[in-house]
């Protein structure tokens, strides 16, 4: 019987051992095509038995370490399938059907029970936890893990920090299994940031025997060399061509995944992985873009499922480091000057929700919520006209060629609407694997697209990261010390505070005003599956692969 209790900040937490409820969800797809396209001739053998799906993806995965600094977005995925977490969300059926994480309901991975405290929470850790090498897990693992993710820097440590987790001094193996927390202050975050990607658990004694004076942390070690206690197993690694992961058969954190093997492939080309998913070549296609989500949509084959990104937007991005983004007026002349709705079913194929047009006062705290701009030229010239920049200026408008099946059309819509306003845009390709460094690391990019989704659904932790000054999303260099002062007092905050709503709705006034990041849509996460059963929608919106099967 499992027994539940209310926790701070409204989360139902799990006190028992039971594993989180996986549902199936899709029946009937057809089998593995006998052809097999040339871009996949690489793939091994076994790839046909059954006990093996194949998925086909854009992205590339460019470290098997999600602490490792330039670590990218599709790299998460290794963090969610290989390495174990302390606790996870539950899983619930959404309205059409499908599957997603349940944000409300906080459930066990290695801990198997957790006692809350004013100052501490104790996570008493699964007695049959192992690593792959058949090491238990044991808090001093937990302990050790902890440390190196508020200690590395970077995204991993800002974080650890939104929970409210900063200092090692923070962590204690109480004995093998018993591992403490002390908490700074009570928060809303602090346990639902234990269930994001970041706080894994690394089988510390491999990490500590590969570690160098140079690199105490194993970095360069675990960059290709995972040492988890996760569903799966990395066996093969070929950047830019594919991860293979190989079931962990003595998996505590949960149930035991569906399929032995998982083969995540890189192609590149959109029309390729469509053509490899309805043929039935490959069993899902992660992260489809919206013109084949909607085309697909009617098929008898192949099953979309198009989740709403929850606290994510797409937006222009306009660095302030850039003197003519220093310019409010400039800044409001792109806002208006971008063509919405164009963009919307060009590039979004009217997939999503949009975020412009929306009311000038701020009467509520949903988030994400449209901006009051539109498309409207001559406000866009009389906003130029006042500037500094009134006869134009030149910009490279950067874009991802990971993401270029919905950047590119938006920024050519763009281009072509800030030209007759006499600033040139000249469009910036980037490898998809350099994105990360260019854009959020280096903050180099003037102007830029972006689509940052906060992962603890609260818009104070989307403020958080991308409008604080120096935190990893906030790519337009922007500072504001009333932006910095809301953001510290609301992010622990409850929300039923009497403080927490008035607050949150001038943060939005402010970035209504200053625009550092122009929204242009909510975009939805398209995965397509034929021949397999279990797709779990996630908030990092990358691949969980452990809830799947062949169906």
């Amino acid at each position: 019987m499992t027994q539940s209790k209310t926790l701070p900040g409204g989360f139902a937490g799990s006190l028992t051992g039971a594993s989180r409820r996986r549902f199936l969800q899709m029946s009937g797809a057809t089998a593995l095509g006998a052809g097999v396209l040339p871009f996949l001739k690489a793939l091994p053998a076994s790839a046909q038995a059954a006990e093996t799906l194949v998925v086909v993806t854009g992205q590339t995965i460019n470290s098997l370490d999600l602490h490792r600094t330039g670590t990218n977005r599709a790299s998460y995925q290794v963090a969610v399938n290989v390495y174990d977490r302390l606790v996870s969300f539950g899983t619930k059926e959404t309205p059409d059907g499908g599957l997603s994480y349940d944000y409300e309901t906080i459930v066990p991975e290695l801990a198997e029970s957790w006692d809350i405290a004013e100052d501490s929470i104790t996570f008493h850790l699964k007695p049959d936890a192992t690593f792959w090498d058949g090491k238990p897990v044991t808090a001093e693992d937990v302990r050790w893990s902890f440390e190196r993710a508020v200690t590395v820097g970077g995204f991993p440590t800002v974080q650890m920090k939104a929970g409210l987790l900063v200092e090692p001094s923070q962590f204690e193996a109480v004995d093998e299994k018993t591992f403490r927390v002390k908490l700074l202050h009570p928060s809303k975050l602090t346990l639902p940031d234990l269930a994001v990607p970041v706080p894994i658990v690394i089988n510390s004694e491999v990490a500590k025997a590969n570690a160098t004076a140079d690199d105490p942390w194993a970095m360069e070690y675990l960059h290709q060399n995972p040492a988890g206690s996760g569903a799966f197993k990395v066996t093969r690694w070929d950047p830019g061509q594919q991860l293979v992961y190989e079931r962990n058969d003595d998996w505590a954190g949960g149930p035991l995944p569906g399929v032995k093997r998982v083969i995540v492939r890189e192609v590149p080309n959109p029309s390729n992985r469509r053509a490899l998913l309805e043929r039935g070549d490959v069993q899902i296609n992660f992260d489809l873009p919206n013109k084949d989500a909607q085309e697909l949509a009617e098929s008898e084959t192949v099953s979309i499922f198009s989740t709403p990104i929850e606290n994510c937007i797409h937006c222009v991005g306009l660095n302030y480091s850039f003197e003519p983004f220093q310019d409010p007026d400039v800044r409001k002349a792109v806002a208006y000057a971008i063509p919405y709705a164009d963009i919307f079913q060009t590039a979004a194929y009217g997939r999503g929700a949009p975020m412009w047009g929306g009311d000038a006062a701020v009467e509520t705290t949903d988030w994400p919520r449209p901006f009051p701009y539109e498309t409207d030229l001559d406000r866009a010239r009389e906003h130029l006209a006042k500037s500094g920049f009134a006869s134009g200026f030149e910009v490279p408008l950067s874009i991802s060629l990971g993401l270029a099946d919905w950047m590119e059309p938006t920024a050519l819509l763009i281009q072509e609407n800030l030209a007759k306003l006499g600033i040139a845009a000249t469009i910036e390709k980037i490898p998809g694997a350099n994105w990360r460094t260019a854009c959020l690391v280096e903050k180099r990019l003037p102007m830029h697209l972006e689509n940052f989704g906060g992962w603890l659904n609260y818009p104070c932790y989307y403020f958080f990261w991308a409008y604080k000054e120096g935190h990893l999303f906030n790519s337009s260099n922007y500072a504001n010390p009333e932006v910095e002062t809301l953001v510290d007092e609301t992010l622990h905050m409850p929300t039923d505070n009497p403080e927490y709503a008035p607050k949150i709705k001038r943060l939005f006034e402010i970035a209504i005003e200053d625009l550092p990041r122009i929204p242009l849509w909510q975009p939805a996460l398209n995965v397509g599956t034929n021949g397999a059963t279990g797709y779990e929608y996630w908030f990092h919106r990358q691949l969980d692969a452990r809830g799947l099967e062949r169906s």
